[in-house]
């Protein structure tokens, strides 16, 4: 193989992975199939092969402002930086993806519609079932995300309307482990009653 089509089969693979095909839903209407897991692609008839990534219903970009670490402080005065460093609580992480979804084939606007209402019906029912989302981007692979919204984003300037979709997720806390863990250990210290014995803030 020539390394134009190592490069070609890499580009597609890349394609497939993060910008045609990077949201598995998990649970919901996801039940019944294959490990309870569904690519998103299967919502709008899209089977995707890495060898033809050309024609395709949508694709996917994270946007900026995605989350890998989200910490709240207070906002009370501290003694020092290290307690201030250890007042934190851990929040849940966001992720924002721009969907693009342009007319691209001979009378798709006669079907656009169609297809939009029934992403809109089955991304619906997934969220009112309890479904989460698995959703894979080239720096961070998030899992176990609920969708808060998605809305149209589109540019006033191009010729075609609403072809632009952001999609927002949240990665809640949702097991005690995981809310245990959010506290800082001054947090916890204080959530458990524990007495804080050491030398006083003022060094006395």
């Amino acid at each position: 193989m020539s390394n134009t089509d190592g490069s070609s089969s890499f580009v597609a693979q890349y394609d497939a992975t993060y910008q045609i095909n990077p949201i598995l839903l998990i649970g919901g209407i996801a039940v019944g199939q294959p490990g309870n897991m569904m690519p998103i692609t299967n919502l709008y008839g899209q089977q995707t092969s890495t060898s033809n990534t050309g024609d395709v219903f949508a694709r996917f970009l994270p946007l900026p402002g995605s989350t890998l670490i989200n910490q709240a402080i207070g906002t009370f005065p501290f003694a020092n930086q290290q307690v201030a460093a250890n007042a934190t609580i851990q929040q849940p992480l966001t992720l924002s993806l721009l969907m693009i979804a342009p007319v691209n084939t001979a009378g798709g606007y006669f079907t656009k519609q169609a297809f939009f209402l029934s992403l809109q019906k089955s991304l619906y029912l997934h969220n009112t079932s309890g479904g989460l989302y698995n959703v894979n981007t080239p720096a961070y692979l998030y899992q176990n995300m609920i969708m808060t919204g998605m809305t149209d984003i589109t540019n006033d300037d191009g010729k075609q309307k609403q072809i632009e979709w952001q999609l927002d997720f949240v990665q809640p806390l949702v097991t005690l482990q995981d809310a245990s863990t959010a506290q800082s250990a001054l947090f916890q210290k204080i959530t458990n009653g524990t007495k804080l014995v050491s030398t006083s803030y003022s060094g006395q």
